[in-house]
């Protein structure tokens, strides 16, 4: 049984040259490097930037086998970092490859019973896309747990009434939230964080754990709060640092079940991904740590 992780693989124009990025293909890549059985799945193009990234996600032992390969274009992704090393992004989408999802080739649920869904970021609100990977997303539900991580893109959809409509269909079918307080506080400006999260919760969603840069992590269940303080490092940039913790959130979900991830466990947890999202920080673009580099850091 499987991992799926869903979503786009894209090529991130950096001021130094283009790189393999898209945070649902860092997630895929940060759960492989800790030794995870992960598919991806996305269209992937036979381009130059499609074939760079299956050959990425490749390397560090993504399945792509439930991928789409297409002919049509690679979307790219112009990122500008700001002076404290977060991104900002411009995108070209329309018509590519990375957003061609329809039925016809989504793999069958029931068929291969995959372990965890992780889903999220562009693919959940470009259409007509996210309107297929939604209806594939319920019965992928009937078989695992949904991890959702909205991942906010304003200038994709800058209509806040429409991006928050779109959040909160998915939020309706997922077992645990993850995302920032940025996305939080950019969806619901007059809302606090424990109040968005709880309202999740009272929805049906088994945790809810929010980022929060170097102010560490919080998360919400219907039993209490946990928080934990962020790792100080020299941060390179914070591209991949959420991608990362998304993927620890789905490593505890294969050790503990969902309904496991509370307490004590769920502060475990979060303290382990400000380690992981930490060692990426320290990188330049989305490098996410190793089994044994996770390890060794928290041994430290």
């Amino acid at each position: 049984m499987s991992i799926w992780v869903c979503g786009e693989v894209l090529i991130d124009i950096l001021p130094t040259g283009p790189v393999v990025g898209g945070g649902p293909a860092n997630t895929a890549k940060a759960l492989a490097r800790l030794g995870y059985e992960v598919d991806f799945i996305d269209g992937i193009s036979t381009d130059a930037y499609g074939v760079s990234a299956r050959k990425e996600l490749s390397r560090d032992g993504v399945g792509l086998g439930l991928s789409l390969t297409s002919n049509k274009p690679t979307c790219t992704a112009t990122v500008t970092l700001d002076s404290q090393g977060s991104a900002l992004y411009e995108f070209l989408i329309d018509g590519t490859a990375t957003f061609d999802f329809n039925s016809s080739w989504l793999p069958d649920p029931e068929r291969l019973k995959p372990s965890v869904l992780h889903i999220g970021t562009l693919v959940t609100i470009i259409e007509p896309g996210a309107s297929v990977l939604f209806d594939w997303a319920v019965k992928v539900g009937e078989f695992a747990p949904i991890v959702f991580d909205p991942n906010i893109r304003p200038s994709v959809m800058a209509d806040r009434a429409k991006y928050a409509a779109a959040v909160e269909k998915w939020v309706s079918i997922s077992s645990i939230v993850k995302v920032s307080d940025d996305d939080i506080k950019w969806l619901y400006p007059d809302q606090s964080l424990d109040v968005v999260a709880h309202r999740w919760i009272e929805a049906g969603v088994s945790a809810v754990v929010i980022t929060r840069g170097a102010k560490g992590l919080i998360g919400f269940t219907a039993s209490g709060m946990e928080e934990v303080d962020g790792v100080k490092v020299d941060v390179v940039d914070t591209v991949g640092a959420g991608d990362t913790v998304g993927a620890i959130v789905v490593e505890g979900i294969i050790k503990h079940s969902v309904h496991g991830l509370q307490g004590q466990v769920l502060n475990a947890l979060l303290h382990k991904a400000a380690i992981a999202a930490g060692i990426t920080c320290s990188r330049a673009g989305a490098q996410p740590p190793r089994a044994h580099e996770l390890v060794d850091a928290m041994e430290k």
